[in-house]
């Protein structure tokens, strides 16, 4: 017999990495079919943008397979390749009720942000009384606000905004948003803040800070994943909003999605123009989930060092 000697799996370890490997597998299979469940409503809606009339109603799928690809949805918002460099009202449009829905949608999540964040960390730090209200009942009437629905709000706003001549107005859809978002962002930045020990706040007050400079130099940078989750969900919420957008609106302040509402006729739904202007305001979110990421895990990385 040589010096080489061979050594055997045994049938113990066998058998724990083949229900290892088998319990990876069906874990990864129902990640991997939640993430085609998920992704693909924005694929049909992407893949919509380029077919034809035949083409949405076969129900074809897979481009270049089952259908060629045009620019037909593109090119009824003045924005394909050929039409790009004409003059397009309907481009006009769009792009006058994207810069609306950019202007109000990061206006309400900054400054619901602002304004949660102060109110968040009060309610964290410090102990109120109002009425037989303490702050564990005074953080879910904030939250209970959004219990309401959207339509029993609909004609005292629409009352108010009249006097206040607010109606298809930004400012008024800035405000309008920051108090529905609002709730949101305070229960999101109470937790986070909890969870930062006051102990940090107390050695910078030692130091030599004021309150504000404690807020302000220790406490926001280690809260900051918490604000720009908060952010991205208000933007979310608030770029998608539609019910107080066509309510409160008609000519100058109109949104995105209240434009995209309007792709219906009396000939049916053109369904490659709702799918490209859809794509279109879709693209904006996706984009800034991916830039804002890195400050997530910037933010964290803050707080694990501090």
């Amino acid at each position: 017999m040589s010096g080489t000697q061979i050594f055997h799996d045994h049938p113990v370890d066998l058998a724990y990495r083949a229900r290892w490997w088998s319990g990876r597998l069906v874990i990864y299979a129902i990640l991997i079919l939640w993430t085609v469940i998920c992704l693909f409503p924005i694929y049909w809606t992407i893949t919509t943008s380029f077919k034809t009339a035949p083409d949405v109603m076969k129900g074809n799928l897979i481009p270049f397979w089952d259908f060629t690809p045009k620019w037909l949805g593109w090119r009824s918002l003045g924005l394909s390749p050929d039409t790009w460099g004409q003059e397009s009202t309907v481009r006009a449009e769009f792009l006058k009720r994207f810069t609306n829905s950019a202007i109000v949608a990061l206006g309400a999540s900054s400054l619901a942000v602002i304004l949660g964040s102060c109110a968040a960390y009060g309610l964290s730090r410090f102990s109120y009384r109002f009425g037989f209200m303490r702050n564990p009942d005074i953080s879910f009437f904030f939250l209970s606000q959004l219990i309401l629905p959207p339509v029993v709000l609909a004609l005292p706003f629409l009352v108010l905004y009249k006097e206040l001549d607010l109606l298809d107005t930004r400012i008024g859809l800035i405000l309008l948003y920051t108090l529905t978002v609002l709730p949101i962002v305070i229960w999101i930045m109470r937790d986070q803040f909890q969870s930062i020990p006051v102990e940090l706040e107390e050695a910078a007050l030692v130091d030599g800070l004021s309150v504000w400079g404690a807020f302000l130099t220790i406490v926001l940078p280690i809260a900051l994943p918490g604000m720009v989750a908060a952010f991205i969900l208000s933007l979310t919420l608030t770029w998608n909003e539609y019910f107080f957008a066509a309510l409160l609106t008609s000519t100058e302040a109109k949104t995105l999605p209240v434009m995209l509402a309007s792709q219906t006729g009396s000939q049916g739904i053109n369904w490659w123009a709702m799918a490209a202007l859809a794509t279109a305001a879709i693209l904006p979110l996706v984009i800034i989930g991916i830039l804002l990421e890195r400050y997530i895990i910037r933010g964290m990385a803050a707080g694990a060092v501090k």
